[in-house]
């Protein structure tokens, strides 16, 4: 379970970290099948930046136990309730590659374009485990703008849900100062879906490795207007606790 003080961090700044969620030995088997995914395809020797791989869960096992066979289930529960999340279908392995001279000019959010069905890729939670060390700035570390969950709700309330759509997931508000996350691998980042976020730089010496997971309430394709509007819908949790 989340501490009081991070959960109070998440509502706050959008975003919490877990310092050391998955154990060692959890990101070694891990590191071993991004390994075999590199070795499938490999992403070229010219290539600098970021680089992805969207495997089916069920197809790497040890990948998905990061969030199955770790505390990083109930952490993310105690923010949306016991039984509420379901099994992701896809995990996204993002390296970033240097040498990768890159700071970007401003944020987005996931989910466009659309889905088949017309409906934009909403989904409750972004769950990254980092997959290695990240102790300093531009070395590949994820860029968020905190804060920008809240800000987010509140443009899609004064201009309508279908904004998400014309926004072509980048909104157009007022952002903070940016901040890189950093941390050792293992460590768990949590972030609400609509937190402003981006790809940063990498002029480190290796590569940057990490493995993300879009969580979903269950129910919530169906409630996505409400979700894009309503900051705390798929956090009951969170609002029971807002709310004494």
């Amino acid at each position: 379970m989340l501490d009081h003080g991070q959960i109070q961090e998440f509502v706050e700044r959008g975003f919490v970290v877990i310092p050391q969620a998955v154990s060692a030995d959890l990101v070694s088997r891990a590191s071993v099948q991004i390994d075999d995914l590199i070795a499938e395809h490999p992403p070229g020797e010219a290539v600098c930046g970021p680089h992805f791989y969207f495997p089916d869960s069920t197809a790497v096992p040890e990948l998905l136990a990061l969030m199955t066979q770790t505390g990083a289930w109930s952490l993310m529960e105690s923010l949306t309730g016991e039984g509420s999340l379901e099994i992701p279908a896809q995990v996204q392995v993002a390296l970033n590659i240097p040498p990768f001279s890159h700071r970007p000019g401003g944020h987005h959010i996931d989910g466009f374009p659309p889905e088949p069905d017309g409906r934009p890729g909403t989904f409750t939670m972004l769950a990254g485990v980092l997959m290695s060390d990240q102790l300093a700035d531009d070395a590949g570390n994820l860029w968020v703008w905190p804060g920008t969950h809240t800000t987010h709700a509140e443009y899609f309330r004064e201009h309508g849900p279908d904004a998400f759509f014309r926004a072509g997931g980048y909104p157009p508000i007022q952002l903070p100062e940016a901040e890189q996350i950093r941390g050792k691998a293992g460590d768990l980042v949590l972030a609400h879906y609509l937190l402003g976020h981006n790809i940063g730089g990498n002029t480190a010496a290796g590569t940057r490795r990490a493995a993300y997971f879009r969580m979903k309430c269950s129910g919530h394709d169906a409630h996505w207007r409400e979700f894009l509007q309503d900051l705390w819908f798929d956090y009951p949790p969170v609002r029971t606790l807002l709310s004494t």
